[in-house]
């Protein structure tokens, strides 16, 4: 894989108000105008499900303002290589391909807004929701906030993201064909992880932190019995080793009372399976989880709860996780509330 930098476009596109530096008088300015305090519809989120919401809704002259957080474009910022995306037959660096979807965006006049969302208000109409102390009002609400990997929380694992290690095999698990990989985790999808990886790597070392698993019986079993996978029990990854890409991963026995020394596990790949966090804490419990914690639809469409907000992305799909089931959720959810806005409008005529 290869560590792609990310690609320009993504600062501030809209002034807070903040005190700008002294201009040069021999330099001419733009002052960039303020974004609207209300909107029609409002998008949180700006991953895959959050930019093609605004595609959609922009082309349908709703004129968006999409609040993307300080860190815009989703878990594809993360990832160095798409090969899955349809239309990119040579592949695609995920950066490249967000940055792409935001400028298609703000082509149809969607406005972006790279702040965090720091609470909202859905009691009660106009939406309210607050930036970076700004207040923003709006008719409808599409919530594309995503869903977070967990970590191990290494410095080397930070690092080595892109270059080795991974949170997701059927993205990348193409990438290491003809090598040995980790994988940590035991519920049922690191196990689903493991199986999917033996398609492509040599070896794959299951490693789990405790004498036994947390997946259901079946998994455990198809596991056991695969000649390509190797179980490493009561062991946890310290350290992952490498300079440009990962190379190997340090072992520590977590058995109570051990006092082994550190074991060398060479691979190419680690994949970190030890769950999600849907990001809906800024939610302030508004709408209803499963127990996950993900989002719950209220139907087949992707209206929540709430009338004129609604779900799309990987805050509420915790199966399949995959670009394009996020952006196929972000175009349902446009769709849905341009629909309801309609029928808002037609009884108020």
């Amino acid at each position: 894989m290869n560590n792609a930098e990310t690609p320009k476009g993504f600062g501030l596109t809209i002034d807070f108000g903040a005190v700008a530096p002294a201009a040069d008088p021999a330099v001419a300015t733009t002052k960039v105008p303020t974004a609207p305090t209300e909107t029609r519809l409002l998008i949180l989120g700006s991953g895959p499900a959050g930019l093609t919401a605004a595609i959609y809704a922009a082309r349908a002259a709703l004129a968006p303002v999409v609040i993307g957080g300080y860190a815009p474009g989703g878990q594809l910022m993360l990832t160095s290589e798409v090969e899955n995306f349809p239309g990119f037959p040579e592949g695609i660096d995920g950066p490249v391909l967000m940055a792409n979807m935001r400028a298609q965006a703000e082509r149809f006049g969607s406005i972006m807004v790279d702040q965090d969302v720091d609470r909202v208000d859905l009691s009660a109409q106009p939406y309210r929701v607050w930036s970076a102390g700004r207040e923003f009002r709006a008719e409808a609400v599409i919530i594309a906030t995503g869903a977070s990997a967990l970590w191990l929380g290494l410095e080397s694992e930070t690092r080595l993201r892109g270059r080795g290690v991974s949170a997701c095999a059927t993205c990348d698990g193409f990438f290491f064909k003809g090598q040995e990989v980790v994988v940590v985790g035991g519920g049922d999808t690191a196990l689903e992880e493991a199986l999917f990886l033996t398609r492509f790597a040599t070896k794959v070392h299951l490693v789990h932190r405790r004498d036994n698993f947390r997946a259901s019986k079946i998994m455990i079993s198809r596991v056991q019995a695969h000649p390509s996978i190797e179980l490493h029990m009561n062991r946890e990854v310290i350290e992952v080793l490498g300079e440009k890409s990962t190379e190997a991963v340090m072992l520590r026995d977590t058995a109570s009372g051990a006092t082994s020394a550190p074991e060398r596990l060479a691979a190419g790949g680690l994949f970190v399976a030890i769950g999600y966090k849907p990001n809906t804490a800024m939610l302030g419990g508004a709408l209803p989880v499963d127990a996950a914690g993900y989002l719950q639809l209220e139907s087949e469409t992707t209206a929540s709860q709430i009338d004129g907000v609604f779900i799309a992305g990987d805050v509420h799909d915790h199966r399949y996780r995959q670009a394009v089931t996020a952006a196929g959720d972000g175009c349902r959810a446009a769709l849905d509330a341009e629909r309801w806005l309609a029928e808002r409008d037609a009884t108020k005529s």
